[in-house]
């Protein structure tokens, strides 16, 4: 590998690009308050994903400031760029600054309660490397809260209202995928993953696979009641999202065999890039939310 493969596989490894995906949460509020016919409205959510990218990648780089003695002694994390010196601490610090810039700045021009939502995003993952990682269920909790954030970031910064059922459904979702990530870093580090995370002293598997399959089934359940609630009905125009519940079910029975028979969920968003049958489900879902809510919309019109 040259050098320029390796300095853009330090940077790119440092802001944890793969991990972007997680951001796209915000255009739910454009698909579902149907603004996707609306440029101006599209270009405001392009925008408001690219200042949650930078947000993510400012806390990352914080992380693993944060763990740099800790990560030199995992197995996987002693790799990444800053913990092995591939990005010097001076150099990671400046990065974390500019990060926060080109997050804070943009958010600021795209209206105040967005920033307030980005910064409030910030806030709790500040939190969560300093305080909340270290207490059971809270840790998980904190990490589910920054994917509700990212949500009502989306709905805020186009100026329509959320659904409830869909805040509670993403909490569900998120947590689901963070115990998941738990339960991973349990089987991965065995005996030695007290020493690691502490937290995950006060886990067991069997534990964390109990909670896992009431998750699944709370967001099956909210969704649905999302997908048939009176509200959304009248918002979308539609009564047939429902339809889509296909793809949810058969994306959360993927996600535990994977847990359960694959060893993985160590990392959602690498899960959801690598295993082809979970990412051609979750796209089947967006196209099939986006073909019902606007496809009966146009048929109406027509």
């Amino acid at each position: 590998m040259s050098a320029r493969q390796n300095f853009i596989a330090a940077y790119t490894g440092a802001l944890r690009v793969y991990q972007w995906p997680k951001n796209l949460v915000v255009f739910a509020a454009l698909v579902f308050a149907f603004q996707l016919t609306d440029p101006a409205q599209v270009l405001r959510s392009i925008a408001a994903f690219l200042v949650l990218c930078a947000a993510s990648s400012a806390v990352y780089v914080l992380n693993d400031l944060a763990d740099i003695e800790k990560d030199r002694a995992h197995p996987d994390k002693r790799n990444r760029p800053i913990a092995s010196g591939r990005i010097p601490i001076p150099v990671a610090t400046a990065l974390l600054g500019l990060l926060l810039v080109a997050s804070l700045g943009p958010a600021y021009l795209l209206g105040y309660r967005f920033l307030l939502a980005v910064l409030g995003f910030l806030a709790l993952n500040l939190c969560y490397t300093f305080v909340f990682k270290r207490i059971m269920l809270v840790d998980v909790l904190a990490i589910a809260g920054g994917f509700v954030l990212r949500g009502i970031a989306g709905a805020v910064v186009l100026d329509v209202a959320f659904s409830n059922w869909l805040v509670v459904c993403t909490l569900f979702l998120a947590l689901f995928l963070g115990l998941g990530k738990r339960r991973r870093e349990i089987g991965l580090l065995d005996a030695e993953a007290v020493h690691h995370r502490e937290v995950l002293g006060h886990y067991t598997v069997p534990y964390l696979d109990s909670l896992m399959v009431i998750l699944a089934a709370a967001t099956l359940l909210t969704y649905t009641i999302y997908t048939c609630s009176p509200e959304v009905v009248q918002r979308t125009g539609t009564d047939k999202l429902y339809a889509s519940l296909p793809f949810v079910v058969y994306g959360l029975f993927r996600y535990l065999y994977l847990v359960h028979h694959k060893r993985g969920g160590g990392d959602p968003s690498r899960t959801l890039l690598t295993d082809a049958p979970l990412l051609i489900t979750v796209l089947l879902w967006g196209l099939a939310s986006i073909a019902i809510i606007y496809g009966e919309r146009i048929f109406q019109l027509s």
